[in-house]
């Protein structure tokens, strides 16, 4: 070809090809969770809770072997006892994908509430197919107990907080994350508590599938609680020790991350507020993640750099170092979300999805939101929620590809203790590979323009 001869608009448009080229050649280069396509995402409410079918979810869902997902309310059910923080004491349940809900099982269902009442936090699967969970009043010292329910409903309680004098074993007061627990390895249950130990600044502690009890710390035990204070909860990496986050003390009295062994020896990984003006955050509420590439991620509910810091996503290794890779409240009116107020999950896209408890300014909360963040930190907020849903817990993905979660207040009905009774929700998020939702493919065959944006059944 000779060159010599081309018109200046040719040799745009060759110019234009060899962009367009070049940008596809970029993007297939570039790992796929870290292509950011545009989506369209569609925001459904599967369930309004009313008090009678239960209230207040205070942990996310989970997806058993069944394919249904299963999770409890802090709230409602058929039982009433003066001890249940509300009018009515949990329950348990499970939900299949459609959306049809079953009740399983009513806390407080035993003299007394020997059963325990009022369960908090995610529950865990475990290895015998059971689920089990936490309470934070009822048992047999009306502390909170230690359960394991059957997926057809057949509780068994395990262990009953405060069996120890001063509730030196540890009980649950008043942050549900803090009773995030794994089973490890070895078949033992490891996890945290907010609540008792020897300085009633909570505890981590191993708990055979038997019932059998070790304390391995007692939190705020340095001066001036250098090895923290309210942990919220643990997960296994791994090299095989566990890791978490405590909400304040560390050497600045913001929170911490932490390691600690099964024997129960503990190690500060980072100190919060450690930059000027708390850049690289504050006070982590929530539980850490292990991301396929080793690495820890988690939340920060306030500090970062943003204009008006409202919390961060994080990232760190074994070593204590820390990367924020995201500041809420970034945007005016904090439209790409504040304070977030759950644990990450990292989906099938490899991407990571959370949520975002608001900013409360006056009689106005802005920023609740769910979003989706790379592993470089570039966020997309997939949906903002009404300021009446407070409290969105984390989201899990299901088998089908759809994201599903609850909000603790929010929905038609408010006749939970005044408060409305929460809901559960399904994000269908179209445009990647791992989605198999039937709205999908139909936006895929009508060409639905990205920037219709979020879709909301009526």
């Amino acid at each position: 070809m000779n060159f010599r001869k081309l018109t200046p608009t040719t040799l745009v448009l060759l110019l234009f090809v060899a962009i367009q080229c070049s940008s596809r050649l970029a993007a297939q280069q570039q790992p796929a969770d870290e292509q950011d396509h545009q989506v369209t995402v569609k925001f459904t409410t599967l369930i309004n809770f009313d008090g009678t079918n239960g209230g207040n979810p205070a942990g996310p869902l989970i997806q058993g072997p069944d394919r249904n997902l299963y999770g409890t309310t802090f709230d409602g059910g058929s039982n009433t006892n003066s001890n249940c923080p509300g009018i009515t004491c949990g329950t348990f349940f499970k939900m299949s994908l459609r959306g049809e809900l079953t009740t399983l099982y009513n806390f407080c269902s035993r003299t007394n509430c020997a059963d325990g009442a009022a369960p908090a936090g995610p529950l865990v699967l475990g290895n015998d197919g059971s689920f089990y969970g936490i309470t934070e009043v009822g048992g047999a010292n009306g502390a909170g107990t230690v359960f394991k329910i059957t997926p057809a409903g057949t509780l068994t309680t395990i262990y009953n907080w405060c069996s120890q004098p001063n509730c030196a074993d540890g009980a649950y007061t008043f942050f549900p994350e803090a009773g995030t627990f794994v089973q490890a390895t070895d078949g033992n249950f490891y996890g945290t508590n907010d609540g008792g130990g020897n300085n009633f600044s909570g505890t981590a502690f191993r708990l055979t599938p038997h019932g059998v009890l070790t304390t391995l710390h007692s939190f705020c035990s340095q001066t001036n609680c250098a090895d923290g204070e309210f942990p919220t909860g643990l997960i296994q990496a791994r090299d095989g020790n566990f890791y978490g986050t405590a909400l304040f003390g560390g050497t600045n009295g913001d929170g911490t991350v932490f390691r600690i062994t099964p024997g129960g020896t503990l190690t500060t990984v980072y100190n919060f507020c450690s930059q000027t003006n708390c850049t690289d955050g504050a006070v982590p509420n929530n539980p850490l993640i292990q991301a396929r590439n080793g690495d820890l991620y988690g939340t920060a509910s306030a500090g970062g750099s943003s204009p008006n810091p409202n919390g961060t996503v994080f990232k760190i290794n074994a070593q204590g170092v820390l990367t924020t890779l995201y500041n809420f409240c970034s945007l005016p009116d904090c439209a790409d979300g504040a304070s977030p107020s759950s644990s990450l999950i990292q989906a099938a896209d490899g991407k990571f999805y959370g949520s975002t408890g608001g900013l409360n300014s006056g009689s106005v909360t802005n920023g609740i939101t769910a979003f989706r963040l790379t592993r470089k930190g570039k966020l997309t907020t997939l949906h903002t929620f009404d300021q009446q849903f407070q409290g969105p817990e984390a989201l899990v993905q299901a088998t089908n590809g759809i994201f599903y979660g609850v909000t603790a207040e929010g929905g038609q009905y408010n006749s939970c203790a005044g408060l409305f009774c929460g809901t559960i929700f399904e994000l269908a998020v179209c445009g990647h590979e791992d989605q198999q939702d039937e709205f999908c493919e139909d936006q895929a065959a009508l060409k639905r323009p990205a920037s219709e944006g979020l879709i909301d059944r009526p």
